[in-house]
């Protein structure tokens, strides 16, 4: 970690529960940090640009975010994502011509925190996705609960300060659908073994790579029950997780009172 800390630009991809605990071990921090981790704090509900602006109170923050399967990034395939800065142009110029490869195209953005929630709620719907192939509810279902997602997204990134544009972008909608459509997303694997019958507390004790939605979502919840906003899918998902059976959470949202789109 010493020597890693001496590079110009540090890129953090510490899976979200672990970030505090990693870079409390650094001895220092170089100019500009780039969160990767996409998640939110177990314990205390903090997105990770809190915790890091609590460890390396000197750095320039940004926050990189976007549709990525990372076998595909490295193939060399073509992939654009979000790099929201929170140190403005300035850092954007200076990470983004250290990033930016001819297939990886980086896009501007200000908006931190909308970065940052549209990685860690996409995650959570991603497992509810999964749920829904695993039981066979076929691609309507499927494209629905995307939809009805995307407005959970939009209703509580708002209302904690992320901008509807930001959402709307890469690293939101965009890694949503991404994340919600293929067995490559290890929460959208976990969902499809739950809607499959597999019990969650063996899925989790059995898994060798982090499925980062199993462990915002109920942190996720918690929030919006504090900030009163409606978001069912999150709340279902995270009863799938305390091992209710699947297709009675399926049953429970198919039976909530019909309303109008928002």
């Amino acid at each position: 970690l010493a020597g890693v800390a001496d590079c110009d630009v540090l890129l953090l991809v510490t899976p979200a529960q672990h970030l505090a605990d990693t870079m409390a071990r650094m001895p220092k921090f170089p100019r500009d940090l780039v969160l990767c981790a996409k998640g939110i704090e177990a314990g205390s509900g903090r997105l990770m640009n809190e915790v890091a602006r609590e460890a390396a109170p000197g750095a320039e923050l940004a926050v990189l975010s976007g549709p990525t399967f990372a076998h595909e990034v490295a193939a060399g395939l073509p992939t654009a994502v979000t790099l929201a800065c929170g140190g403005g142009t300035d850092q954007w110029q200076r990470l983004s011509t250290a990033i930016a490869r001819p297939a990886f195209r980086p896009y501007y953005s200000d908006d931190i925190c909308g970065a940052e929630i549209g990685g860690a709620v996409k995650n959570v719907l991603a497992i509810a996705c999964g749920v829904v192939d695993g039981l066979r509810l076929g691609q309507n279902a499927r494209a629905a609960l995307i939809a009805r997602g995307y407005s959970e997204m939009q209703r509580f990134g708002e209302a904690l300060g992320a901008r509807a544009e930001t959402l709307a972008g890469l690293c939101g909608l965009g890694d949503l659908v991404l994340t919600c459509s293929s067995t490559s997303s290890r929460n959208f694997s976990l969902g499809k073994a739950l809607g499959e019958g597999q019990s969650a507390d063996a899925l989790m004790t059995d898994r060798k790579t982090v499925a980062e939605g199993a462990h915002s979502a109920p942190v996720l919840a918690r929030l919006a029950a504090k900030h009163r906003i409606a978001m069912p899918i999150v709340e279902a998902t995270v009863r799938l997780l305390e091992g209710a059976p699947a297709v009675e959470v399926v049953n429970e949202i198919l039976a909530r009172p019909l309303k109008a789109e928002g």
